[in-house]
């Protein structure tokens, strides 16, 4: 595992995950996250469930829940605070990201700068 972690999570996002892994139909390790090319600003994030972790992921404990981070997706989110917030209209994951430069009218997508790779080898 590296020496820095690339993400934290708010108790809110904690909560919301041990949740979410306890309703799974199968055993799970922990929460995927990512990006993906698409929507109008450029990039999304992405979660799933991971069974396991895979070759060259970073594993993120925080708040006594695994996130397995997707290694494509490192750059993109070196020191994003994960949260889950809860309005009248949506209960969603949002993604608090020092790397986000502009987000679309829907919220569906975003457009993120890597973070350069001097930052990885920055003190947390």
């Amino acid at each position: 595992m590296s020496g820095f972690k690339v993400m934290s999570l708010t108790d809110a996002a904690a909560t919301r995950i041990k949740a979410i892994i306890a309703d799974a139909d199968r055993p799970i390790a922990g929460l995927r996250v990512g990006v993906k090319n698409g929507g109008c600003a450029g990039m999304s994030y992405t979660m799933e469930y991971a069974e396991a972790r895979n070759p060259g992921e970073d594993a993120i404990e925080d708040k006594g829940v695994t996130v397995f981070i997707d290694p494509k997706a490192v750059l993109f989110l070196l020191g994003t605070e994960m949260d889950f917030q809860t309005t009248k209209l949506a209960s969603q994951f949002v993604f608090n990201n020092p790397n986000q430069t502009s987000a679309c009218g829907c919220g569906e997508s975003v457009a993120i700068t890597p973070a350069s790779p001097e930052r990885l080898h920055a003190p947390a």
